[in-house]
């Protein structure tokens, strides 16, 4: 059997370009981790999809199960998992994060 969990994760990332879970919401981000990658996101204007763990203990569990990372947040691009904060800060930093935006041809909002 499925787990209910994992299809909506599944879901929720075919639906976006890119995919963020993290603690609270972009707005209101409720741990500094999730604050850097908001910020990094923001740095490069691209739109995201924010999901809010602390909202949802099964999706905060299975988030976890699913990547088999075990930290919040999590981002996704494309439906393929990139990373937490430390990872997307690395790429940030050296170009990667940029290179794969473009090579997934993920635009800047105007």
């Amino acid at each position: 059997m499925t787990n209910p969990v994992f299809s909506r994760i599944e879901e929720d990332i075919k639906k976006s370009d890119i995919v963020l879970y993290m603690k609270g919401s972009p707005m209101f981000p409720q741990c500094g981790f999730s604050a850097t990658v908001i910020e990094i996101l923001n740095h490069f204007k691209v739109e995201f999809e924010a999901f809010d763990v602390l909202q949802d203990s099964a999706l905060r569990d299975g988030i976890k199960e699913f990547s088999e990372w075990p930290t919040i947040p999590q981002l996704y691009v494309k439906g393929e998992f990139v990373g937490g904060c430390d990872i997307i800060r690395e790429m940030a930093a050296n170009g990667e994060l940029l290179g794969l935006l473009e090579q997934n041809d993920i635009k800047p909002k105007a």
